[in-house]
């Protein structure tokens, strides 16, 4: 078990922490052609206004340099459904199950393995997080400051900085393609870059009253 409680905190490295929340975005497809050729700025300044809610799959991993070379590790898949501002759901689906979940207040963390659910208050911690670029509010400007920052990889990159000296991300990258955000580079103070790509993108879907509410399993422990 404690071998278990160790992988699952590495493993967790991306995870949420509060009062900078360090998960989460989302985003890709569903082109809109008037958008093409607009800055990364422009681009991300519309679909931020354009998208109250949106649900896909994503993939994470940690990047980090050694030696000059770049290894990749803690590769991680799964989907992801929110409605702004503060309510999501983020399930990590491999390499094993863990669900967070947000309903506007509150943030729980459910590792299915340990049968263990953290409860914590979502407060204003996710104004200057990544998170709060897609589950926060609109005025993503009162908490970053944002410029362009160039072509790659095919996609138009916009780069995000929090304004707040005490959160987890040094700087957020932010690749825009086709109208929505592809893909993201979250980079820390220790040189490592957990990066994001999205995928199966659906912009404003149906969500139902009761979706973010969250029920605690059967047995569970639960810590606040």
């Amino acid at each position: 078990m404690n071998n278990r409680r160790q992988q699952v905190q590495t493993a967790k490295r991306f995870d949420f922490r509060l009062p900078a929340l360090s998960v989460l975005l989302v985003a890709a497809a569903l082109a809109l052609p008037t958008l093409a050729q607009a800055s990364a700025l422009d681009q991300f300044k519309t679909f931020v206004s354009s998208t109250q809610s949106a649900k896909g799959n994503f993939t994470q991993q940690l990047v980090k340099v050694e030696s000059g070379t770049p290894k990749v590790s803690n590769q991680s898949s799964g989907t992801f459904v929110f409605s702004r501002p503060g309510k999501f759901i983020w399930t990590y689906q491999k390499p094993y199950e863990q669900l967070l979940q947000a309903d506007g207040e509150k943030l729980y963390i459910y590792d299915k393995d340990l049968n263990q659910v953290t409860i914590k208050k979502l407060g204003d911690a996710l104004g200057s997080s990544p998170a709060a670029i897609l589950f926060g509010s609109n005025n993503l400007e009162q908490n970053f400051n944002l410029k362009d920052a160039g072509a790659r990889d095919g996609m138009e990159w916009l780069e995000a900085t929090p304004k707040a000296k005490d959160t987890t991300f040094d700087r957020i990258g932010i690749g825009m393609k086709n109208g929505v955000p592809a893909a993201m580079e979250l980079r820390d103070s220790f040189g490592q870059v957990s990066l994001l790509t999205f995928g199966s993108f659906e912009k404003n879907p149906a969500m139902s009253a009761g979706q973010f509410k969250f029920a605690v399993p059967k047995g569970a422990d639960v810590f606040q």
